[in-house]
């Protein structure tokens, strides 16, 4: 029994690891491609390594294994996939163009990217007080999954290949490749920055009263298979952009209810 009941303790802590590991593997095998220039390839692991990334965080919380270890390892394994992985895609594909300032916008993305992880653990080795419904300042992954769909796209349209991707954002590519030194170095400052972004740590898909989170998510599922290139892309690019318009407005309101407290003190 005693025995058993250890195998069990071991499982629950293997399991989430495994996926991290598998998250890590995603994101080397990310970089190797893009030496070899197979943007699909490489853009795909850092969005399956994304994937892998939510279920060990999930599978920790549910089995009741998180550890300071396993975040710490998390960290790391983030790093690799979302932030040197992404990095080294850009570069390769189009940064490397810019000669030296190319170089430091990626760089600037890695370090970033860093810098983000490192402010993560710091704040989650405090005393827990209250759960925050948010990230404060975009997560890694959410920068380096827009940077590989951006690749793929590029990538795509540079080999004349269409693929699954709606004609709209596919006439947008070119625009959208002259723009890459400006979105990397939006991105990278948006990890650092104080913008708020929705964690999801609360959404439970299969509980009856998530039923229309449910729905949607098949909605979206169905997506990304009909639809890949645009579905992810659009998925990562409103998450970005709902940040800073839900930031935006909260600073709205907040300043819309000072100035009445000050006419009437």
């Amino acid at each position: 029994m005693i025995a058993s009941e250890g195998n069990l303790r071991k499982a629950t802590i293997f399991l989430p690891n495994l996926f991290t590991v598998m998250n890590m593997a995603l994101g080397f095998f990310a970089i190797v491609s893009s030496f070899e220039h197979k943007w699909a390839q490489a853009a795909i692991s850092v969005f399956v390594g994304h994937v892998m990334d939510i279920i060990d965080g999930r599978l920790a919380r549910f089995m009741g294994s998180s550890s300071k270890f396993g975040g710490e390892f998390d960290s790391f394994a983030d790093l690799v996939s979302f932030g040197m992985a992404p990095a080294v895609m850009v570069y390769m594909l189009a940064l490397k163009d810019y000669g030296k300032l190319g170089f430091l916008l990626a760089f600037l993305f890695l370090l970033c990217g860093a810098l983000r992880l490192t402010r993560f653990n710091l704040k989650s080795s405090q005393p827990e007080g209250a759960p925050s419904p948010a990230f404060i300042g975009l997560p890694i992954p959410g920068a380096g999954g827009c940077v590989a769909m951006l690749v793929l796209l590029v990538g795509y349209y540079e080999s004349g290949h269409q693929g699954r991707m709606g004609n709209t954002l596919y006439g947008l590519v070119p625009m959208l490749r002259k723009l890459i030194p400006l979105i990397v170095f939006s991105l990278s400052l948006l990890m650092i920055s104080k913008v708020q972004y929705a964690n999801f740590k609360k959404t439970h898909l299969f509980r009856p009263q998530s039923m229309r989170t449910f729905m949607i998510t098949v909605f979206v599922l169905f997506m990304i298979y009909a639809y890949p290139q645009n579905t992810i892309f659009i998925m990562y690019s409103s998450y970005i952009l709902w940040g800073l318009v839900n930031t935006g407005w909260r600073a709205y309101r907040l300043k819309r209810h000072a100035i009445p407290e000050r006419e009437n003190p």
